[in-house]
């Protein structure tokens, strides 16, 4: 199993095999998981995100960019994340 780069949380194998870091390492203060999607925080996630993926368009096409993969993590849908 490959080791996420200093500061990530996840690596995700592509099936070409490059690596793709992704995603914000540690847990929050209470000591549970950083991602927990449904929250106001991963609202706030989303909707910084949602602006990068109109800045960042090759990224925004790319499913296994650090971008799209957070996203999924997060659950977003637009500018929302969702609890299921």
């Amino acid at each position: 199993m490959p080791k996420p780069a200093k500061g990530k949380a996840k690596v995700k194998v592509t099936k070409e095999g490059k690596k793709v870091s992704y995603g914000q390492s540690g847990e929050a203060k209470g000591g549970g998981p950083r991602v927990k999607p449904g929250t106001s925080k991963g609202d706030a996630y989303c909707a910084r995100s949602e602006g990068q993926m109109k800045k960042h368009t090759e990224a925004a096409n790319d499913p296994n960019s650090p971008l799209r993969l957070s996203r999924k993590r997060w659950k977003c849908s637009g500018t929302k994340s969702t609890k299921s």
